[in-house]
């Protein structure tokens, strides 16, 4: 029930993002039944700040009024996918192909986990290089996927020098 009322929802409000010049990255909806949280991701080409999320917070908020698509009050969460930022669609591991993603699958050959740098797309499968091994995964059978951030805490690079 609960990925059938985030495809309803993403359905809903992908020509109003994309309306805004947006695009939807995902929508995840966790918690109790009775208090749940949806949270909606936003981007654009680069990268989206505090005052578009705010703006979208508000038209976004009047949507889901109009919705109602709970019975009981939620909390709503509307933020940039971040540096781990979800893959849904085979177009998202072509569009990050060259970055490192963690892959979560359904059982194959044993393992449900799989960590590489994404090299492509081939037909269904996604193509990740796990330490120089290619690594077909069916799209299928893919759970959840979310890019592995990478932050460089280079010396001598702002901040905290003394």
């Amino acid at each position: 029930m609960t990925r059938e009322l985030e495809e309803r929802l993403e359905a809903a409000l992908a020509p109003a993002v994309a309306h805004h010049g947006l695009e939807l990255v995902a929508v995840e909806l966790a918690g109790a039944h009775t208090q749940p949280t949806l949270r909606i991701f936003l981007d654009r080409e680069g990268g989206i700040g505090l005052d578009t999320i705010c703006e979208a917070n508000g038209w976004i908020t009047a949507l889901l009024d109009e919705l109602d698509p709970f019975e009981h009050a939620y909390t709503l969460e509307v933020s940039s996918p971040g540096i781990d930022r979800p893959l849904r669609r085979l177009a998202d591991f072509e569009r990050f192909a060259g970055s490192t993603a963690t892959v979560k699958t359904r059982p194959i050959d044993g393992h449900t986990r799989f960590t590489g740098v994404i090299t492509g797309v081939q037909d269904d499968d996604v193509v990740l290089d796990m330490e120089g091994t290619p690594v077909l995964i069916p799209f299928g059978n893919v759970r959840t996927a979310r890019l592995k951030g990478e932050v460089d805490f280079g010396h001598g690079k702002g901040g905290c020098e003394r």
